[in-house]
C-alpha cells in the first residue's frame, strides 16, 4: 500500500508518520500489530534513500502520541487502546465516583497566593494559603489525574484539617472537611478549558505529550459567598471521559385551547 511520500510536502517523517496512522486508522494494521522493520518501512515509504532515521523520528512522534509503542527487543507495536474511566462531573471528592484506584496528597501550607488565585479565591495576592497536589491512581495503571488545590489560610490556619492530606479528617472531602470550622459549602463553580499536555504535565498523568486534555478549574463556595477552595484539575483524554448530568425541573404542561364546533350560542 502506497502512503502519502507520493506527496513531496513536509519533512520526510511527518510523511512516514502521516502514513502510519492512515494505515492505524483504516484498521490495515490493528492493534497489536507489529510494524515493519526501519530499514522496510523506509524503503516503502521514502523510495529506499537511506530514510532510517526519518522512521525512527516519526515512531518516536507516534509512541508519545499513544499511536504506536515500543517494547524492548522485540520491537515498535500498534498500541491498544485503553478502557477510559468516566469522570462525572462536578467533581469535588478525592476519588471520581465508581473508580476503583486510590489517591495520594501532598501538602505545603504557608505558600503565598499568587494573583490569579487569590483572585478566584477573593483575598489578596501573597495571602498565606495551603497548596495541595493530589493525584488519582488506577491499580497498575500509575497517576491517571491529577489536581492542584487551594486553599486559604485565614480559614483553616489553626485548625486540625490545615493540611487536606493529613490529620483525622484526611479523607473526608472539602466540604466535609470545612464543617469542623462551621464552614458550609453550597456551591461549585467549573471553567473546562481544552489543552495540549506538556512533558511536565504528560507526565503527572501518564500520557503522552501533545496528547489532549482538560483542564477543569473549580471553586467551591460557602453559604455566605465566600470561596472556601480554587483548584486545577488535569483530565487527560487519553484515560477519562467527562460526564456531566443535571436535574431539569418539570415544566407545567402548557394551557390547551378547546376548539369550538358549533355556531355562537343563542
Amino acid at each position: 500500500m502506497s502512503g502519502p511520500s507520493d506527496s513531496d510536502s513536509g519533512f520526510p517523517y511527518e510523511r512516514v508518520a502521516l502514513a502510519i496512522r492512515e494505515r492505524v486508522a483504516a484498521g490495515v494494521w490493528p492493534p497489536g500489530h507489529r510494524l515493519p522493520s526501519r530499514q522496510a518501512l523506509a524503503h516503502e515509504l521514502l523510495g529506499g534513500t537511506g530514510g532510517e532515521n526519518a522512521v525512527r523520528r516519526a515512531q518516536e512522534v507516534l509512541i508519545e502520541a499513544g499511536v504506536l509503542e515500543a517494547r524492548k527487543g522485540s520491537g515498535t507495536y500498534v498500541r491498544t487502546p485503553r478502557r477510559r474511566h468516566v469522570l462525572t462531573a462536578p467533581f469535588y471528592g478525592l476519588l471520581p465516583a465508581g473508580f476503583d484506584g486510590t489517591w495520594q496528597a501532598q501538602s505545603a501550607p504557608r505558600v503565598p497566593a499568587p494573583h490569579s488565585i487569590a483572585e478566584r479565591l477573593g483575598i489578596e495576592p501573597g495571602a498565606l494559603c495551603v497548596r495541595t497536589e493530589y493525584t488519582v491512581h488506577a491499580v497498575a495503571e500509575g497517576p491517571l489525574l491529577a489536581v492542584t488545590s487551594w486553599e486559604p489560610m485565614e480559614l483553616t490556619g489553626s485548625s486540625l484539617i490545615v493540611l487536606p492530606g493529613h490529620g483525622p479528617f484526611a479523607s473526608g472531602t472539602v466540604a466535609e472537611r470545612m464543617t469542623q470550622v462551621d464552614v458550609r459549602v453550597t456551591a461549585v463553580k467549573e471553567t473546562l478549558v481544552p489543552v495540549l499536555l506538556d512533558r511536565a504535565q504528560a507526565q503527572r498523568v501518564s500520557s503522552p505529550a501533545g496528547s489532549m486534555a482538560t483542564v477543569i478549574t473549580r471553586t467551591l463556595t460557602a453559604s455566605d459567598g465566600r470561596a472556601v477552595e480554587t483548584a486545577d484539575m488535569l483530565v487527560p483524554a487519553l484515560h477519562w471521559e467527562l460526564s456531566y448530568q443535571h436535574p431539569i425541573a418539570p415544566a407545567p404542561p402548557p394551557a390547551l385551547e378547546v376548539p369550538r364546533t358549533g355556531g355562537e350560542p343563542r
